[in-house]
């Protein structure tokens, strides 16, 4: 089962998303694909936080940030939880170790990878589309990358799930 967890900025997505795929796993192996660049203190803020909502769950972190044309995922896990798509588009796009103009290909490939290995795999990526701001051009591009990752991944999903304020709401599918 493929399933796309969106919101905004602190929305409970995160949360919900754990919530899903440790339902969808029922107590088998599950993989946590972190998709964020470890650097800076805003960014270890960030990981120690999610690190604690995950903690005793029963989740294995596998660090990825970039290249996941590249990602090897080890045997038997039956779940895997990718956080986040928008992390994982701005660092094919904008390290110098990305894929770069083959984010695209590198991501659709890393998600296939996590699909063939894993029976379930529940997608975090952020709804960052609606505060009516024309960006520069460059931030504008990448706001159009990431919208046409998540209608990719959402219309392959068997369920899209949004984050409100905590609140799951539906978008495609049954409630998982």
């Amino acid at each position: 089962m493929l399933v796309v967890v969106t919101g905004g900025a602190a929305s409970g997505k995160s949360e919900l998303a754990e919530r899903i795929i440790c339902r969808l796993a029922q107590g088998k192996p599950m993989l946590y694909v972190a998709a964020m660049e470890t650097e800076g203190e805003e960014a270890q803020r960030r990981i120690a936080r999610h690190r604690a909502l995950r903690a005793g769950k029963g989740f294995t972190t596998l660090e990825h940030a970039k290249r996941f044309d590249r990602l090897a995922v080890p045997p038997g896990y039956a779940a895997a939880l990718f956080e986040c798509m928008s992390n994982a588009l701005a660092n094919e796009l904008f390290s110098s170790e990305g894929a770069g103009k083959n984010w695209k290909q590198s991501i659709v490939a890393g998600i296939q990878t996590l699909s063939t290995a894993c029976e379930h795999v529940v997608i975090v990526t952020n709804d960052i589309f609606t505060d009516g701001v024309t960006y520069d051009p460059c931030t504008m591009a990448y706001l159009h990358h990431l919208g046409e990752l998540n209608q990719l991944f959402a219309r392959q999903a068997d369920a899209v799930v949004e984050s409100v304020c905590g609140i799951p709401v539906m978008r495609k599918g049954a409630m998982v």
